[in-house]
């Protein structure tokens, strides 16, 4: 795994620090930007209210949780920046969960952008452009991980 600079940490840990107390309403807005920049993943949420739409998806506490899940993945990403390394099983594990429900790896680069465009509807101007590159550092970092779990998944399910 990469590691991040020192800069790279104060930032996110800063810009990170009154976010990761308010995390669903964050979440929500990160979410509404993915379903608007790929409307095609509303199919892989399956839960007992089908998400056909935006408003759906924010109506069913399954999403919501989901939400809830996500979010406490990038704070355990924040959480861990001296030593991301050690969440590797769990982002791998992740990584195989996502490519078993269907999720494809361009996906993660729409999260991504997701990621970022909340930030920064979220922090105004607070959101700078070494601020941007060192969530896209991180972010990066979670990603790679991730694919090779996805990719391991996809491998095992070949055999």
């Amino acid at each position: 795994m990469e590691k991040l600079t020192g800069k790279d940490k104060e930032l996110i840990r800063n810009s990170w620090e009154s976010l990761g107390k308010n995390k669903v309403p964050h979440g929500i807005v990160m979410f509404t930007r993915l379903f608007e920049l790929d409307p095609g993943l509303f199919s892989l949420f399956r839960y007992k209210t089908n998400c056909g739409s935006t408003q759906d998806c924010l109506s069913s506490p399954e999403f919501l949780e989901h939400i809830t899940k996500v979010m406490l993945v990038i704070d355990a990403a924040v959480n861990h920046l001296d030593d991301l390394h050690s969440l590797e099983d769990f982002l791998l594990n992740l990584g195989r969960k996502h490519q078993a429900v269907g999720v494809k790896t361009q996906s993660f680069s729409v999260v991504g952008e997701s990621l970022l465009y909340m930030l920064q509807c979220s922090l105004g101007q607070a959101y700078t452009a070494p601020l941007r590159q060192a969530w896209l550092n991180m972010y990066g970092i979670v990603v790679a991980a991730m694919s090779s779990g996805w990719a391991k998944n996809g491998e095992h399910k070949s055999e």
